[in-house]
C-alpha cells in the first residue's frame, strides 16, 4: 500500500516495511507524510500480524533530508510549536511504537531525517548516509534531537553536532554509537532485512518486554527501574513454555505472542 502523501507500507512475514517514498524531495517529510507516519506506527502497536517494523527511504540519495522546507517557506506565521497542537508528533510516536523498529540508512538522514532514525531502537547505515542535524544553519529548533541525541552520545558531542549543524560521514556516526552498523550500499536492504528476520525468529513478547522496560526504565534508579512492571509478561506466557519445551526437544520454536 502506497499514500498518496508518498508512504509505503507492507507487512511480510511479521514484518512492516515502511518506505518514506519521495525520492523526487529525497524523502522529505511533508505535513501530508508525517501525518501517515503517525497513522501507520499507532496502529503498528496494536497490529498482531507486526512483530517488527523496518524504515527507510526511497532510491539511494536520502533516507530523508528532514523536514519539506519547500512546503514550511509557504506556510503564513510561526510553524506549529514542537508538542503542541491536536495532533501527536511523529518522532514521539516512533519512539513509543510498542514493536521494535530499525531504521535502514540508505542516504542522507538529516534534520527531521536525523531525528526519525534516533526515534528508532536500532540505526544501520549505508557506508555514504551522511548524518546530522543541520537547523542551527536553518533558524529551526529540532526539539526532539536536542533531547534525545544526549541521551545517545556524550553530552560534549551532543553540543558540538547541535551548535554546528553539520552532517557526519557514517563511520563517524558508528564510532560515536548513532548507528549499529555500516554496510555498503548495495547490501543495506539485505542486511536490514536479515537483521528484522533474525529479530522476529526470538520470542515477541519478551522483545516488547524489554522495549518497554529499557524505554520506562533508562532514566530511573536502578533500583527502581528493577522494580518496574511494563510491557507484556512473557514469565506468565504460552511463549515461554514453548520455548523451553523446543529448547528441550532440540527443534525451533513456534511462537504465538500469548
Amino acid at each position: 500500500m502506497r499514500t498518496d502523501n508518498g508512504l509505503s507500507v507492507e507487512v511480510v512475514d511479521r514484518i512492516a516495511h515502511v518506505t518514506l517514498d519521495r525520492p523526487e524531495r529525497l524523502n522529505a517529510l511533508s505535513t501530508g507524510l508525517v501525518a501517515d507516519l503517525v497513522a501507520a506506527f499507532d496502529g503498528f502497536s496494536t497490529d498482531d500480524d507486526v512483530w517488527a517494523v523496518l524504515l527507510t527511504g526511497s532510491g539511494d540519495r536520502a533516507f530523508s533530508a528532514g523536514i519539506d522546507l519547500k512546503e514550511a517557506n509557504r506556510s503564513d506565521g510561526a510553524l506549529t510549536m514542537p508538542m503542541a497542537g491536536t495532533t501527536r508528533n511523529v518522532f514521539e510516536t516512533v519512539l513509543d511504537c510498542a514493536k521494535p523498529t530499525v531504521a535502514a540508512l540508505n542516504g542522507v538522514a538529516a534534520g527531521g531525517g536525523c531525528e526519525i532514525a534516533l526515534a528508532c531502537d536500532v540505526r544501520l547505515a549505508a557506508e555514504h548516509a551522511r548524518i546530522g542535524l543541520p537547523e542551527a544553519k536553518r533558524g529551526m529548533g529540532a526539539n526532539f534531537g536536542c533531547q534525545l541525541l544526549p541521551r545517545i552520545v556524550p553530552r560534549g558531542i551532543a553540543y558540538e553536532l547541535l551548535y554546528l549543524g553539520e552532517l557526519i560521514s557514517a563511520e563517524e556516526a558508528h564510532r560515536w554509537g548513532l548507528v549499529n552498523r555500516v554496510v555498503p550500499g548495495d547490501r543495506l536492504a539485505g542486511e536490514a532485512l536479515e537483521f528484522c528476520r533474525r529479530l522476529v525468529a526470538n520470542a515477541p513478547l519478551t522483545i516488547r518486554r524489554y522495549k518497554a522496560m529499557i524505554g520506562k526504565g533508562a532514566e530511573l534508579p536502578l533500583a527502581a527501574a528493577l522494580r518496574l512492571q511494563v510491557g507484556p509478561n512473557p514469565y506468565a506466557s504460552e511463549d515461554r513454555v514453548e520455548g523451553v519445551r523446543a529448547f528441550l526437544e532440540k527443534r525451533d520454536p513456534v511462537w504465538r505472542a500469548r
